[in-house]
């Protein structure tokens, strides 16, 4: 199909707006996780987030730390 054969967009497309789900988190939730299709998704910040691998809680870490010194860990 190519981009000629769609029909052109009737209405603006809806933007879904996530918030973290941690209680007195105001961020933007991006980071998402249901146990299956039928269980409605569940939202939260990277922060919040509680399926993180090793590396990337010790990555947050870092940057928590740095942030507090007032450096900046790219």
């Amino acid at each position: 199909m190519s981009d000629t054969d769609k029909p052109a967009l009737t209405k603006a497309p809806q933007m879904y707006v996530h918030y973290c789900e941690e209680e007195g988190c105001k961020e933007w939730g991006g980071w998402g996780n249901s146990s299956s299709p039928a269980v409605p998704t569940r939202w939260w910040c990277f922060e919040h987030f509680p399926h993180k691998s090793y590396e990337q809680e010790q990555v947050l870490r870092l940057k928590l730390e740095a942030a507090d010194r007032g450096t900046a860990i790219q």
